[in-house]
């Protein structure tokens, strides 16, 4: 730089002050340093990192979403749908990003709950970034909720279950919870096979998470497999009816029923009641939710008489002509006393059968050996399960016959000291209705016919079951099982609860076993009322009108030819003696 400068002798001149040039070289080499760093960094990022920062950028901004599957379908024998899933959606907040804009009333009114309950809601959870406001909406509605433009608002979707029948077969089918996951019945028993495999698709989402473009499919979702149930929906809609009917006629606390095809040993119709609709999640109770038919165990009572006869037709000791002398009406066994409602004097199996005679039942039961009559209940199922795949299917109780006190053969005779369930019994009785021959019972269709099991000679089977049909006449203990058109062969039981300490005096269960048509049986059938208090509580008279009305028309559904014409042509005749 070149300065003005006084010089002493007091002229002016010029002084050249020396260049700062060190430092300005210094300052230059900084900036050109700098730069070319910059230009390399550029280079870098554009050029040589470019996959590195893709993928960089794809993580932010790319996520991958779970594509529910679909769940398979419960049917019917004739294909028609008892449970399946629909397409809902479900619409949750980020409480984070959530802003209302001034219309959370609106929002509150769309997803159906109150202003301060969804504010609340929102509030409470502020520090998540996922929190559900309504599950399973109509997918209109919830598109509804997703126009308002809320940020923080979403949706997904999923799939809820419904059942067309309500609740017709709801303790068979059970019911699934909010995540479509089985928890009763068969949704529960078959849930690998029902449920499917999820997809999961990847997406591009923008700075607030909001989902803008859908990238690809990683894996596409599997949908469940179905079910193919032997229940035939006529049927188990004419037992539902028939049942809540008679359970309501009776005022009864509870009632059940099993309908089995004793030929292949499939359950065409289990009924419970009280009932309950699976569609109401809300609003179930474990009292109503229980599938008694299959879970609940209690002492048949005289239902097992034919059963006793059986055994001592089978031990060689008792025949059909055998005479059992029951006099006088009732006989001690050791300090307990057997007793018949009347005295029957001597009568022979298949009065013993006709009027249900206990002291007839229990002096076959102390004649025979214990082991012989062990082996044919424990051979019909009775003390195991049915092995059905029912959640909690029930085994009964049937002691060991080397554990038996007189009394204790005595009782187990006439259905006491043993215990079983509605479907224990019907497959029991399938057994008889089958010449002897029982089938593994079953809840899913049969296209082959199981193997099957000889637990009665069939000679004996088709005696004891000509012996039921007397039970039905009307000198018998159930002539309201009787059905127009067909025969009937079955058992009445009428027993007293136990209770603590012994057993109850106002307290019954009434019971029907029966078969038809009883020459070569198709259909089994058992009804249990518990607890009738409308004045009768014996099961010829509470269970039996319930069997005859289930079973006519069954037997109708099924295009089952009549095999009793003369009873049709009686009908007929008061038909025409009524017009």
């Amino acid at each position: 730089m070149i300065s003005q400068h006084q010089q002493p002798n007091g002229e002016k001149g010029k002084v050249i002050v020396p260049e700062l040039s060190g430092r300005r070289r210094f300052v230059l080499a900084c900036f050109m340093l700098a730069m070319c760093a910059l230009i390399w960094r550029a280079v870098d990022l554009q050029v040589l990192s470019n996959d590195f920062l893709q993928n960089r950028g794809d993580a932010v901004h790319l996520s991958d979403i779970k594509i529910p599957a679909y769940r398979g379908k419960i049917i019917d024998r004739d294909g028609h749908a008892l449970a399946i899933s629909a397409p809902v959606n479900s619409v949750w907040v980020n409480p984070q990003e959530f802003n209302g804009n001034g219309q959370k009333k609106k929002l509150a009114s769309l997803l159906g709950v109150k202003l301060n309950a969804l504010a609340k809601k929102v509030s409470k959870k502020s520090g998540r970034r996922f929190v559900y406001l309504r599950r399973h909406m109509d997918p209109q509605q919830a598109n509804l909720v997703i126009d308002l433009g809320l940020p923080g608002i979403y949706i997904q979707k999923e799939y809820r279950r419904f059942y067309p029948d309500g609740e017709v077969a709801a303790h068979l089918l059970g019911f699934t919870n909010v995540d479509d996951e089985g928890q009763e019945g068969l949704e529960l028993a078959f849930e690998s096979r029902l449920k499917g495999v999820p997809g999961v698709e990847r997406v591009l989402r923008d700075g607030r998470r909001r989902m803008v473009k859908h990238v690809e499919a990683i894996r596409e979702p599997v949908p469940g497999k179905d079910i193919h149930l032997s229940i035939d929906r006529r049927l188990q809609y004419l037992a539902y009816r028939e049942l809540k009917a008679a359970v309501a006629q009776q005022k009864a606390k509870s009632g059940s029923l099993v309908l089995l095809n004793s030929q292949t040993g499939e359950v065409l119709a289990v009924a419970n009641q009280p009932a309950f609709n699976p569609n109401e999640r809300s609003k179930l109770t474990a009292n109503r939710v229980r599938n008694r038919a299959f879970v609940d165990v209690f002492e048949p009572g005289s239902i097992m008489k034919p059963f006793t006869v059986a055994a001592g037709m089978m031990s060689g000791l008792f025949n059909t002509s055998s005479i059992i002398d029951t006099t006088p009406g009732y006989m001690k066994v050791g300090r307990s006393q057997v007793r018949d409602h009347r005295n029957y004097g001597k009568i022979n199996l298949a009065t013993l059968l006709l009027k249900s005679s206990n002291v007839g039942a229990s002096k076959i039961a102390l004649t025979v050996p214990p082991e012989s009559l062990w082996g044919l209940l424990d051979g019909l199922g009775f003390g195991r399960k049915a092995n059905i795949g029912f959640p909690g299917e029930a085994k009964g109780k049937l002691v060991g016959f080397e554990r038996w006190r007189p009394i204790e053969r005595a009782t187990l005779a006439f259905g006491y000291g043993l215990s079983g369930s509605v479907l224990q019994i019907a497959q029991a009785y399938g057994a008889l209705a089958n010449d002897g021959m029982m089938h593994p019972t079953s809840l899913l269709l049969q296209k082959d016919k199981s193997a099957a099991v000889q637990v009665i000679p069939a000679r004996i089977a088709r005696q004891v079951r000509d012996m039921l049909q007397g039970v039905v006449s009307k000198a018998g203990t159930a002539p309201r099982a009787q059905i127009q058109g067909y025969t009937v062969a079955g058992k009445t039981g009428t027993v007293k609860k136990a209770i603590a300490g012994g057993y109850s005096d106002d307290k019954y269960l009434g019971i029907f076993a029966g078969m038809a048509p009883a020459d070569k049986p198709e259909l089994v059938l058992v009804v249990m009322i518990d607890e009738p208090m409308a004045g009768d509580y014996y099961g010829g008279l509470v269970a039996a009108p319930t069997f005859s009305r289930v079973m006519a028309g069954a037997l109708r559904l099924m295009n089952i030819a009549p095999d009793d014409v003369s009873s049709m042509t009686i009908l007929a005749a008061n038909n025409r003696d009524a017009k």
